[in-house]
């Protein structure tokens, strides 16, 4: 953290994760305060009503990360969150809003202008309070975008102590990365704070290219989509976690971004050159044939690694129609979801490129897939697209 940080408390436990809210709810703040005070490691060191007392409020108690209301009186919270990176430029800041098409439209403009992420509020007080899982994803999201950055808590009455060792929060291993053409057994995890074993590059040229997505993943997508001509022929199949809403107004940013058509995934419709689909809220979206076409299909199947839609179904079915000429992409985010498929991909033939930790929001996802050997290539985020543009661009042998 920066070095003005006022000096932890005498007694202070450090290694807390210190949260500012801002919602105009004085009772949804209230119930914020308490759901996430009952975890050891986050403390709310401020609550405010608008943007313009969080900006105030910022310039006293720098945080490690900020819960922003989208709809408040005064100040909204896209007006604050530049002024909020202007004072505080690391400060992580999470969008909350109720699930709406004008909240997930202002959303991801927030996610364009520097938010790591949002979480979908419950729409009523009384949902919120019993809303377990709506709070377990809230601290997973703030511990996983801040890590081991982080401040001293300071005690207060009532508070639980924090335990006397916690290991750090969605730490990642430095991303050595052993020679080109290693080999290592798919999903088998390298030794602590050894070499990423790179597999050996698949030289077919693809036919399809698919996209894992979570944490971070939109701006992600923006920049890689933004650095592909229009004229690309290959179909992309993204796979981003998000609910529905929001999937929608993704794939109308994507068809500005890129230029080129973008839209939900139907079922039953046919792969297109040129075209990006993207899975639906709420829906694995999976590749079948039929006779010589390739067809879409949306399935309500289980969620998988906690997720619907979920990357490694997409994965699966892609690699058993594609089989080498798949080229996959596994952007920033969450968890683990993408591995398992990648695993199946890298037996089928196809090729695994994994956003490098230093580029990515949370190096979850393509952590996981880099530490378990199924990646040829680890890259930052701004050689992702010319990448792809150079695999696709190439003739046959």
């Amino acid at each position: 953290m920066a070095s003005d940080l006022p000096a932890p408390a005498t007694g202070a436990r450090d290694g807390v994760i210190r949260v500012m809210l801002v919602d105009d709810s004085a009772v949804i703040r209230g119930l914020f305060t308490r759901a996430l005070e009952a975890d050891p490691e986050l403390q709310v060191v401020a609550s405010v009503g608008d943007g313009k007392m969080a900006v105030a409020a910022l310039k006293r108690t720098p945080v490690d990360i900020i819960i922003l209301d989208i709809e408040m009186p005064v100040m909204d919270g896209l007006t604050a969150l530049p002024l909020l990176k202007e004072v505080l430029p690391e400060v992580r800041v999470i969008m909350a809003s109720t699930l709406t098409r004008k909240n997930a439209e202002v959303s991801l403009r927030a996610m364009r202008d520097g938010a790591a992420d949002y979480v979908t509020k419950p729409s009523s007080t009384s949902e919120l309070t019993s809303a377990e899982h709506f709070k377990q994803e809230l601290i997973a999201k703030i511990k996983a975008l801040v890590g081991s950055r982080r401040s001293p808590r300071l005690d207060r009455p009532g508070m639980p102590p924090r335990p006397a060792s916690v290991p750090p929060v969605g730490q990642a291993a430095t991303a050595a990365v052993a020679p080109a053409g290693s080999e290592r057994h798919p999903l088998f995890p390298r030794a602590k704070g050894g070499p990423l074993t790179l597999r050996p590059m698949v030289h077919d040229v693809p036919e399809v290219i698919a996209i894992g997505s979570s944490t971070g993943g939109p701006q992600a997508l923006f920049q890689v989509l933004g650095n592909l001509p229009k004229n690309l022929r290959q179909p992309i199949l993204i796979t981003q976690h998000m609910p529905a809403t929001f999937t929608t107004i993704l794939a109308e940013h994507l068809t500005r971004i890129a230029d080129r058509p973008c839209s939900e995934a139907v079922d039953g419709q046919v792969l297109q050159p040129g075209h990006i689909y993207v899975a639906p809220g709420d829906f694995h979206m999976i590749v079948e044939s039929q006779g010589t076409s390739k067809v879409l299909r949306l399935l309500k199947t289980p969620p998988e690694n906690f997720c619907r839609p979920a990357v490694d179904p997409m994965l699966r079915s892609l690699a058993a129609i594609y089989g080498r000429r798949l080229l996959v992409i596994i952007l920033t985010g969450m968890g683990q979801d993408g591995m398992r498929g990648s695993d199946v991909v890298v037996q089928s033939g196809g090729m695994i490129i994994g956003q490098d930790e230093a580029s990515s929001v949370v190096w979850g996802m393509p952590g996981a897939v880099a530490t378990a050997g199924l990646c040829s290539q680890i890259l930052p985020l701004s050689d992702i697209g010319p990448f792809i543009l150079k695999q696709a661009m190439r003739t046959a042998a």
